[in-house]
Parts: structure tokens; sequence; C-alpha cells
């Protein structure tokens, strides 16, 4: 009678977790494992950024606990600098502004495309992006954010279409 009952039970408590994960009460998709700087290595877009990230000597900071909140710029956003520009930067004597441009980047918190609200935001810098959110669209600082939640272990991408210049 006992081992009926049992299996009844299991029955129940298993129908429970389906009717719990079919409406969304529990979510079943497992956590990333990889950090920031392996999903934008492993994107094929971002190999721009990934050397100025190795040239910066941010591979370390971005691949910690964080929360971050990456802006991605593309490669094709590197592209649309002044020619020479992304070479100039990866030089070892221009490494401070490289540092500068990059944590202008970051937000040292995850957030997530539906929390984004106009205002100010501090970035890594110390300086603040100004972004503008309406009817589903996002800017910072004027550049579009064209991909959004490309989640991470330590936090989350979204994806701009232009390098982001510290004001």
């Amino acid at each position: 009678m006992s081992i009926m009952i049992h299996s009844i039970r299991i029955q129940i408590l298993g129908a429970a977790m389906a009717a719990l994960v079919a409406f969304g009460a529990v979510r079943t998709e497992a956590a990333p494992t990889q950090d920031i700087v392996a999903v934008a290595s492993g994107a094929g877009s971002f190999k721009t950024l990934v050397a100025a990230v190795k040239a910066a000597g941010l591979v370390e900071t971005l691949q910690g606990n964080g929360p971050f909140t990456v802006f991605a710029p593309t490669d094709e956003a590197f592209a649309k600098l002044p020619a020479g520009t992304v070479e100039s930067l990866l030089l070892p004597e221009n490494k401070e502004k490289l540092v500068a441009i990059l944590t202008y980047h970051v937000v040292p918190a995850k957030v997530m495309a539906a929390d984004v609200k106009s205002g100010q935001v501090k970035t890594v810098n110390g300086k603040e992006l100004t972004v503008k959110a309406w009817d589903g669209k996002v800017t910072l600082d004027g550049v579009s954010v064209i991909k959004t939640d490309v989640p991470a272990s330590n936090g989350v991408i979204h994806v701009v279409d232009a390098v982001i210049l510290p004001k």
C-alpha cells in the first residue's frame, strides 16, 4: 500500500512541476556557462572588440564575477571609425585611451532590455552614458542598440552599431 501511495505522490509532483513549467512559473533553461569574453569571442562578429579588450588588459576583469552589462560594438561598428583609428588605439602607448573607451561601454550591473529606461547611466569608466528608450528602441549617446539580452555567466551583452566615445 505505501509503495502505491509513494508512486501516486511522485506522479502528482511530476504533474505539478510540468504545470509550473508550462505556465512559466519555473524556468528550465540552464544558466549561461560562458563569461562575457568567451561569449564575445565565440560570436564571430566581435573580433576587433576582443582584440581591443586583450590589448587593454581587460580580459580578466570581464571574466570576473560581475555582473556586467557590455554594450558591444561589432566589427562593422569599429570599421566605421576613421581609417587607422583602431590600429592606433591598439598600440601600447595608447592603452590608457583604449581602456577609457572600452570601459565606457560597460555598466557595473546586469541590465536586461526590459529594464532599460531613459536617463543617465554611470559606466565603469566613471562617466555617464545618455540612454534614450522609446517604442522598443534604445540609443546610448545616439548610438543604436541593435541586439539585446545576449546572456553570459557574469552579465549580459547588448550589441551596438557604433563605437561609443566618452564625452
